[in-house]
């Protein structure tokens, strides 16, 4: 997505959980426990995808993206498919985006990302291009560090 920013990647803490799993140091009560609601929310806004599930290795796993934000009011912590992201993502000034992967199996669940969305990313892509969409000479923060330094 254009406006996505400030994307975090849970995959090292998911195969560090994993790890911790195969060495028998935590139990898969203890990794498989997706509540009513995560599982009801990946059934009906889910996104399939084609990884199978690292735990019963059976069912392919869903993404479910939940968004929160102050502009959001009481549509913050609603799931949300993936179709309805970019358009709220020109709508809104700034709202975050967490996606979480369910095993509809086995319980299986774990945040995979979490980033950024909304317009305020287009301001701040915008503020830094030139009309041609280079960096144009002159333009951009790192040319006024350039001529501080000189002074």
């Amino acid at each position: 997505m254009r406006t996505q920013r400030q994307v975090v990647d849970y995959s090292l803490q998911k195969r560090a959980v994993l790890r911790e799993l195969l060495a028998g140091r935590v139990g898969t009560y203890d990794v498989c426990d997706a509540s009513p609601y995560l599982k009801n929310a990946a059934r009906f806004h889910g996104e399939p995808t084609e990884q199978r599930c690292p735990i019963c290795r059976s069912e392919n796993l869903t993404h479910v993206h939940y968004i929160y934000g102050d502009e959001l009011k009481q549509s913050a912590g609603q799931a949300r498919n993936l179709a309805e992201l970019p358009v709220l993502a020109m709508t809104l000034r700034e709202f975050q985006v967490f996606v979480v992967e369910v095993c509809l199996g086995c319980d299986w669940n774990h945040l995979v990302e979490q980033f950024l969305l909304g317009r305020d990313g287009l301001a701040e892509d915008g503020s830094e291009q030139g009309a041609a969409g280079v960096n144009a000479p002159g333009a951009g923060p790192a040319h006024g560090r350039r001529r501080e330094a000189q002074r």
